[in-house]
């Protein structure tokens, strides 16, 4: 398997409005000399006519021209950029509270989170949202960046003061590895160099924490989870008898030989050969996209799972799982959608609410289960036919699901089984 520093970083920033995501990714990538020389023209040229002094770091990622307009960010704006140590996709999620639904998805998939509080402020209920939000997608890494120390005179004792706040009620949130950085965005204090105005911090800067980061941990080798996408039956010369079950490893590893079973159908095999375009692998594992066949002719279709015998899943119709709610019209009672959890699509319905979560709080409502936009809940969820589950904290992948509306497509719900 690669190696942590070879391994791409997905990250997402979050925060409240203005405490400067943008500008701190922009100074990333400027930094790290990742912007390309037409790019760098073009926000030379509208910082320009917007009357700044030097490059607005904001419009290298504030993506849509109406965003730019208003000077904030609506969508979540992904961003890529390598340095001679590792590869990052940047997902710059919104902060305006009627836009956490895009945080959600921003952080789906998102190996660690950048929280940002500004320095003058110190911890609002935006940065409770948005960390309570971290911790219930399970990301494994939270970096707190407080920045505009510049604006408290680089003050060690304000960056305590909200170190202090922030600790106080994150103790109660599930949070692996939780670190804190004194940053100025706008200038660049502890970016990517290390900042002249706050010696009395002895940490690394943000890139070179990012760039060592170890990652490999996170992902989960032993459960072997392997959604099929498609069969592949090419029908061409030297490919008559082929039957492969294409997808993407979830996580675990499989090699040919291993003993396998087929869910929810419990049809059992063993695996033939793992192929892909370049040829044949003597194992597959997380996040690699294969083909598997099979030494028995069984029935396998898209929505099966393929697991190892010794270690399966959960095959049910009804579980409980935490949602955010994603849309502007309130839930349902009893409403019907598709759930898509992996390659499975069943028909689904919010069977009953059991609380809300006052996300300030963490208390429960458990009175008024009316559930509407950016609201969290804990929830009986129940399905047309069975879908093969793991526990959010001990699978990402098997263990998340959305749901989406039947008659408009959108997506409703994000989903973590618990």
């Amino acid at each position: 398997m690669e190696l942590d520093n070879n391994q791409l970083l997905r990250f997402t920033t979050a925060g409240s409005v203005d405490d400067g995501k943008s500008t701190l990714i922009g100074r990333l990538l400027y930094d790290s000399k990742s912007i390309f020389e037409d790019q760098l023209a073009a926000v030379e040229t509208t910082s320009k006519r917007k009357g700044h002094d030097g490059v607005d770091l904001a419009l290298f990622t504030d993506g849509l021209k109406d965003e730019r307009e208003q000077g904030i960010t609506i969508d979540v704006a992904y961003r890529y950029f390598t340095t001679p140590k590792r590869k990052f996709i940047i997902a710059d999620t919104p902060g305006h509270i009627q836009y956490t639904r895009n945080m959600v998805t921003g952080a789906s998939t998102a190996n660690a989170a950048l929280i940002l509080i500004d320095a003058r402020h110190g911890v609002i209920e935006q940065t409770k949202r948005h960390a309570f939000i971290a911790s219930l997608l399970q990301i494994p890494h939270l970096i707190v960046c407080i920045n505009k120390m510049d604006l408290v005179e680089f003050s060690e004792e304000r960056y305590n003061e909200i170190i202090s706040q922030f600790e106080e009620f994150s103790s109660k949130l599930y949070v692996k590895d939780v670190r804190f950085l004194p940053i100025s965005a706008l200038l660049g204090d502890n970016v990517v160099n290390r900042s002249e105005n706050m010696k009395w911090y002895q940490g690394a800067p943000l890139l070179h924490t990012l760039e060592t980061m170890h990652i490999s941990s996170d992902i989960n080798k032993i459960d072997a989870r392997f959604p099929v996408q498609t069969v592949l039956r090419p029908q061409r010369e030297g490919f008559i008898d082929y039957r492969g079950y294409a997808g993407r490893v979830a996580s675990g590893i499989f090699r040919p030989n291993d003993e396998v079973t087929v869910m929810p159908s419990g049809f059992t095999s063993k695996i033939k050969s793992i192929d892909t375009d370049k040829g044949e692998l003597a194992e597959a594992f997380a996040p690699m996209s294969v083909s598997i066949t099979l030494e028995d002719d069984i029935d396998v279709s898209r929505g099966d799972m393929i697991v190892k015998t010794a270690n399966k899943p959960e095959a049910s119709q009804e579980f409980t799982a935490m949602i955010c709610w994603l849309h502007n019209d309130a839930a349902k009672p009893r409403a019907k959608y598709t759930i898509l959890h992996t390659s499975n699509e069943p028909k689904a319905m919010i069977k009953e609410v059991l609380y809300k979560i006052d996300i300030n709080t963490y208390g429960r409502d458990e009175e008024n289960k009316d559930l509407k936009m950016n609201e969290i809940a804990k929830v009986k969820v129940k399905t047309t036919r069975p879908v093969m589950i793991d526990e959010y904290r001990d699978n990402r992948i098997t263990g998340s699901f959305t749901l989406v509306d039947d008659a408009t497509h959108e997506t409703v719900a994000a989903g973590m089984i618990v």
